[in-house]
């Protein structure tokens, strides 16, 4: 009878109890991270890639480090192929299907040349020490979740022009009297933005630039939000923060106008990918940022 009692003991006997001598405690263990990449899989997009950090992605022969959360991030340019590459340190790897663009070609005539390019003496002395100041900022990284969390919208207005169209430009300098005639693509998502509508930061980042009067730009904010994504708001009638300045998504940075070349009120917002691992800056360009609002956004 003892021996059973005990046995009965040992079948109902609770966490509470003591080890039974000679057995090896059970240790939960967490799977190791699967390496894997996605995102928003489209030209002009981004790809995240996720594994242990530390882990060194390569997505279409770009490497990228995974930071302290497990996270690598990828521009996709306007010209990618249908499919590309990824390869992770452990021997993970895998292709990823990239959706093509259908942008739009787009001719503006009766256009103030003075809009488009500096002509005078004075103006191409202002675009200068703009480009600099602009090539400064650009240069500056900062740590942040990227688009980890997701963005919103900077401000609320309709979108008015999207990013991608090609646009050819026809007019005359209201300065020097000659005609022009240029061709550019659009890198940003234009909002129409009535003069001193709020402006708020879309992601958690660190501001590198803020001012007043950039030649093109106007009013404009330069917001790094990590691996290497950067915000850039054009045509401000109002700064208020400064470089260093730490903003969380939502925060209040800018109010909208009507500054530097345009043609009306508007927000102009165009976010730069950085090869935060490169030195040199020639291979960074813009992405679409209407494909960063369809990314999840934590609450």
């Amino acid at each position: 009878m003892m021996l059973r009692e005990i046995l009965l003991a040992l079948v109902i006997c609770t966490g509470a109890c003591a080890q039974v001598p000679g057995t090896e405690p059970v240790i939960e263990t967490t799977p190791p991270v699967q390496p894997a990449c996605q995102g928003a899989l489209t030209q002009g997009g981004l790809v995240i890639c996720e594994g242990i950090p530390g882990e060194t992605f390569t997505v279409a022969g770009v490497k990228q480090v995974a930071d302290s959360e497990g996270s690598a991030q990828f521009g996709i340019s306007s010209n990618a192929p249908a499919v590309i590459g990824w390869t992770a340190s452990d021997g993970s790897y895998g292709d990823l299907a990239i959706a093509e663009r259908h942008d739009e070609f787009r001719t503006i005539k009766g256009f103030d040349c003075d809009k488009v390019d500096a002509r005078s003496a004075e103006q191409k002395a202002h675009a200068a020490r703009s480009w600099q100041i602009k090539q400064d900022a650009f240069a500056t990284f900062h740590p942040g979740p990227g688009a980890l969390n997701g963005f919103i919208k900077p401000a609320d207005a309709p979108a008015s022009s999207p990013f991608g169209p090609t646009r050819k430009y026809i007019g005359v300098s209201k300065v020097t009297g000659k005609p022009c005639e240029s061709t550019s693509v659009h890198q940003g998502y234009d909002m129409a933005a009535p003069i001193a509508t709020p402006v708020v930061a879309p992601a958690d980042g660190t501001i590198i630039l803020a001012d007043p009067d950039l030649y093109y730009e106007g009013g404009a904010i330069f917001l790094d939000h990590g691996h290497g994504l950067t915000s850039v708001f054009m045509h401000l009638s109002e700064v208020d923060v400064k470089p260093g300045d730490v903003v969380k998504r939502g925060d209040l940075i800018a109010k909208t106008g009507n500054s530097g070349r345009t043609t009306g009120p508007h927000l102009h917002w165009a976010v730069k990918w950085r090869n935060a691992q490169s030195d040199s800056r020639s291979g960074d360009f813009y992405i679409d940022p209407a494909l960063l609002l369809d990314l999840p956004a934590s609450d």
